[in-house]
C-alpha cells in the first residue's frame, strides 16, 4: 500500500501527520510529506483515516 501527497494543495493543517504519524510528517517547507515508501503493516487504517480526513482531499492511499 502506498501513501501520497499532492502537496501543492496541502494547508499544512497537520491532521494527517496528527492522525497516521507512522506514514506522515511536516517537511522543512512546512507543507505534510509521506515519509515510508510503504505504508508499514498496522498503519492502513490510520493512512486511510487521513485521506478521508484531510480537508483540502490531497492525499491518496491505495494498493
Amino acid at each position: 500500500m502506498k501513501a501520497t501527497i499532492d502537496r501543492d494543495g496541502c494547508i499544512a493543517c497537520e491532521l494527517c501527520v496528527t492522525t497516521c504519524p507512522e506514514v506522515f510528517r511536516m517537511a522543512d517547507d512546512g507543507l505534510a510529506e509521506v515519509h515510508v515508501d510503504e505504508v508499514p503493516e498496522g498503519a492502513e487504517e490510520c493512512a486511510k483515516e487521513a485521506e478521508e480526513g484531510c480537508p483540502v482531499s490531497v492525499i491518496r492511499v491505495e494498493e
